[in-house]
């Protein structure tokens, strides 16, 4: 019988660039769907192991969002590896220095870990401004956020009305005869 799934070959997918504008965006969101289309997951030809994925280029890395009182409550630790050598820093403090770096990190955490993830970094670039050097790519604008959530509008019918009443309805105990 032959075989019918596809499996890709080392350099036979071509990379498309991505470009997404992080302004407003809550970074949560943002970084799965990003890994998501970095790993190739969103291709018919995904192949485990092999670079299928598309190369993405984040533009407004400064403007991402967090939630709640994630800026001042969460944190980012470091490890020297030496006594004495842990470093803690607030979220606010690091989008204050370095926005890039907790945006890159929140996506490549989201990826295999090994050297396949590692070979996914090099396909990010990340910038905090909204100019970036890798417009010779041609990159293809990719929506994320509310486009690509957008539920359906649910009209309900008197069946489905029927049916949520049954489905909430109390259940019979489920009596065992003993033998």
């Amino acid at each position: 019988m032959p075989r019918q799934t596809y499996i890709a070959k080392p350099g036979e997918i071509k990379t498309v660039w991505r470009h997404v504008d992080a302004e407003g965006k809550t970074l949560g969101r943002l970084a799965t769907e990003v890994a998501t289309v970095l790993m190739g997951k969103h291709r018919p030809e995904f192949t485990p192991g092999v670079l299928s994925g598309d190369a993405v280029i984040i533009t407004n890395a400064s403007k991402v969002l967090l939630s709640g009182r994630k800026l001042d409550q969460k944190t980012r630790r470091r490890w020297s590896g030496y006594p004495g050598g842990l470093k803690i820093r607030s979220y606010r403090q690091e989008m204050e220095s370095n926005p890039t770096r907790l945006v890159s990190e929140a996506i490549l955490r989201m990826v295999p870990k090994g050297r396949f993830g590692r070979s996914l970094h090099s396909r990010l670039r990340v910038f905090a401004g909204a100019s970036h050097t890798h417009t010779s790519q041609n990159p293809v604008d990719f929506a994320v956020g509310s486009e690509a959530h957008v539920m359906p509008e649910h009209n309900p019918t008197a069946s489905t009305i029927k049916a949520a009443r049954l489905k909430s309805a109390p259940r019979r105990a489920n009596k065992r005869v003993a033998k």
